[in-house]
C-alpha cells in the first residue's frame, strides 16, 4: 500500500481538475482534505464511494472538509463520471500517475486470481497545514464518509 504515514508533509498536489481548473494542494489550507484516490470511473465500487461521498457532501464540508477524488482515468471519462453521477467535487485526470505514485497508491493488485498493477484504494485525510492526519487503506465503499466522520467525533 502506502508508505506515507499519519504525520507526515502531504506531497504537494498541482494539477488540472476534470473541467480544467487547476487543484493545489496550497488551495485547500486551512481546511481538512478527503483526498480520495480510487481504480476507475464508472466501475461499481468506485461509483458507489464516491456516490457516498457526493450524498453527504453538504455535511462534510459543514464540518469543514473539502474534497477530491484522482484515478488514472482522462478528463473526458472524468467528466462524463461528474456528470452522470451528479459529483460536486473535482477529479484530477492522472493519467501520467505523477500524484498517484507521490502517494505511493500504484501497485501490485491480485484479482480473480490475476495480479496485474494498479491504484490501491486509499483516502488521505490532510490537515488544515497540509500534513497526512488519516490514512484509510480498508475503505468502505458504501459507507465512506461515515467511515471518516466516526475519526473526527
Amino acid at each position: 500500500m502506502t508508505s506515507l504515514k499519519i504525520g507526515d508533509k502531504a506531497p504537494e498536489i498541482n494539477a488540472i481538475d476534470q473541467f480544467g481548473n487547476s487543484v493545489k494542494l496550497d488551495d485547500f489550507a486551512g481546511s481538512k482534505l478527503i483526498l480520495f484516490f480510487y481504480p476507475k470511473d464508472n466501475t461499481p465500487g468506485c461509483t458507489a464511494e464516491a456516490c457516498n461521498l457526493r450524498d453527504n457532501y453538504q455535511y462534510l464540508l459543514n464540518k469543514g472538509f473539502k474534497i477530491i477524488g484522482v484515478s488514472a482515468d482522462n478528463e473526458t471519462s472524468h467528466q462524463n463520471f461528474t456528470s452522470k453521477f451528479d459529483l460536486p467535487f473535482p477529479l484530477i485526470p492522472d493519467v501520467e500517475k505523477k500524484i498517484i505514485l507521490d502517494y505511493d497508491v500504484w501497485g501490485e493488485k491480485k484479482f480473480m486470481g490475476k495480479t496485474y498493477d494498479g491504484i490501491h484504494r486509499v483516502t488521505f485525510v490532510i490537515d488544515e497545514k497540509s500534513n497526512i492526519e488519516k490514512i484509510f487503506t480498508k475503505v468502505e465503499t458504501k459507507n465512506h464518509s461515515t467511515q471518516i466522520l466516526k475519526e473526527y467525533k
